[in-house]
Parts: structure tokens; C-alpha cells; sequence
């Protein structure tokens, strides 16, 4: 039976894939993935910890609102503590909206990934030339304040369309973060060359796991605890990406930054902490460019190898 194919990429067992190390001969790449985002007052979509009210629905829309007023700062401060580095993941109308936010992200050495202009909008929405323009628009924006494109892109609400690699690869982009295949990054095939696919896990992503799910924050502990030992794990097996994702109106909550302190405790004392890579999706990017032809699927050497 003939089923529609994306022809991003082919199929690959992970337990038939060539070995490599991560930097220093470490196994297992952890990153933290920090969405940053802005929505528009009365109108379009929007994360709700209840019932949608009738719009403006101040109650939903002022709970979005704490992640930029008070959440983000408390989870810079626990990272700033650990030492951690983080990505961000930014709607670019924070820059006109919360300017002190992106001169945080600067002064920690952190990375910017484009993240759309705002999430009250999903670019799956968009045919190809809408698509593009948000996708122009964004990175402009970043160009603007920090000089250049990010390196790496996530849709607002993980969305795309049939064309999104191929603008985003034509954009500047290296790589994307919207497809949680597997638990490797993947070169995927647009019409202008390759894009890497960086692994963003959904199930340690504390937005669908307390919002859509009802987990606790207790739940939600044990369930990130409980990825990240079973990944170092499987990691002396082959090298993987662990990453958290994590949005400042969830987990920049008082009840919920406890439980991620003790994450951050967990994992940063671990036992075999010298085993974990503790990165940004920039440089695993960086890191798997150089690899050799024939180690990453669907690199250059990868068709021969097969």
C-alpha cells in the first residue's frame, strides 16, 4: 500500500548506526530549551491552565503574562545557580515588548532559536508565501538586535507546513527543532541541502505534560528524573540528546521552580555527571557538522554507507 511520505529523510533503526562521542569523549548531550513567548491581547492562540474564558480573558492571558514579568527571572537565576547553559526559544516580539529579557539572554552567553514572531499564531496556518514572510520577519528582527540570524529554528506551537525545511534551510537556517523523531540529530533533505533535525523532547516538555496531561509537578520531577537515567543509560550504547523543555509561565511557577530545582539538583550531582555534555543545540549542531561523512543519517556519506 502506497501511504504519502514526507522524503524528508529515510528510515533508520538507531541500533544500526555508526558510533561517535560527544566533546571529551562525554555520551550524553543535555540541553535546556526555554520558550520565551509573547501573545496578543484578546485574540489568537494561546496556552490556558483553564477553561478558555470569553475574550479578552484577562484570567488566561495575565497567567501567560507572569511567565515574562516574574517566571522567566526566577528560572534564570536557578540556571545562573547550576552553572547550566540554556537555549532560548523567542518570539520575536519580545524584543519590543520585554527588552530586558533578550539583554539577559546576552549577558549569559546564551543562545537564541528563532521561535516565530509570536505565539498567538501557528505558521502551519500559512501558505508558502505567508510562511516565508513570518519566517523573514522573525529573523530580521534577531539580525536587527543581535547582529545576526539564529542558528536554529522551533514554530510556535511546533507547527509547519509542506515547506517549512525548504524556507528555512533558503533563510539561513542550520537547524530546526520541530520534529521528535528520534533520539539523534538527522539530516533532512530540502530543495536547497541538508537541514539537521536537533532531537526536542515532547514528553519532558512541561507545557503538554501539566497542561495537557494533568501531570503534578511532583509527577513531572519523577518523569524528567526518570528519562535523563534511562538516556545516560542507553548513552554508553550510543551517543543521544536529552533535552527539557521548559516555558516561563509553567515551570517559573513558585510550586513548580521547586520541583525543577530539584531536577537541576538530580541531574547536575549525579554520579556520572562527567559522562553528561552539557550544551546548547548550536554546538551539537557544530559538533555533528564535523563528524565524518557516513556517521549522522542522511549526511553526504550516508547513501554510499547504506
Amino acid at each position: 500500500m502506497d501511504i504519502r511520505q514526507h522524503g524528508r529523510y529515510d528510515y533508520s533503526p538507531i541500533t544500526e548506526r555508526p558510533d561517535y562521542d560527544w566533546p571529551d569523549g562525554k555520551r550524553l548531550a543535555f540541553y535546556i530549551g526555554l520558550n520565551i513567548e509573547h501573545f496578543s491581547f484578546g485574540e489568537g492562540l494561546g496556552h490556558t491552565p483553564t477553561n478558555p474564558g470569553v475574550q479578552p480573558d484577562v484570567r488566561n492571558f495575565g497567567w501567560r503574562d507572569y511567565g515574562l514579568r516574574v517566571g522567566v527571572w526566577r528560572i534564570f537565576d536557578e540556571l545562573d545557580a547550576f552553572g547550566l547553559p540554556a537555549c532560548h526559544l523567542m518570539n520575536s516580539a519580545i524584543y519590543d515588548y520585554a527588552p530586558q529579557i533578550p539583554e539577559r539572554i546576552r549577558a549569559r552567553g546564551d543562545e537564541f532559536v528563532g521561535h516565530g514572531r509570536t505565539n498567538s499564531e501557528q505558521q502551519g496556518d500559512y501558505d508558502e508565501a505567508g510562511e516565508r514572510a513570518l519566517i523573514e520577519a522573525t529573523t530580521g528582527a534577531f539580525r536587527r538586535h543581535e547582529g545576526e540570524g539564529p542558528g536554529g529554528w522551533m514554530g510556535p506551537w511546533i507547527s509547519e507546513g509542506p515547506t517549512t525545511p525548504d524556507l528555512l534551510k533558503e533563510a539561513g537556517y542550520r537547524f530546526v527543532m520541530d520534529w521528535p523523531c528520534d533520539d539523534q540529530p538527522v539530516w533532512m533533505r530540502t530543495r536547497s541541502g541538508p537541514l539537521l533535525s536537533v532531537p526536542y523532547h515532547i514528553e519532558i516538555n512541561d507545557s503538554p505534560a501539566m497542561l495537557s496531561r494533568r501531570h503534578t509537578a511532583p509527577q513531572f520531577t519523577e518523569m524528567v528524573i526518570d528519562h535523563f537515567e534511562e538516556m545516560l543509560r542507553l548513552s554508553e550504547q550510543r551517543p543521544l540528546v536529552c533535552s527539557l523543555a521548559l516555558h516561563t509561565f509553567v515551570t517559573g511557577q513558585p510550586a513548580r521552580l521547586v520541583q525543577f530545582r530539584r531536577i537541576l539538583e538530580h541531574i547536575t550531582g549525579h554520579a556520572r555527571a562527567d559522562r553528561v555534555w552539557f550544551t546548547r543545540p548550536g554546538a551539537i549542531y557544530d559538533h555533528v557538522a564535523a563528524l565524518p561523512p557516513g556517521t549522522v543519517p542522511g549526511d553526504a556519506g550516508w547513501t554510499a554507507r547504506g
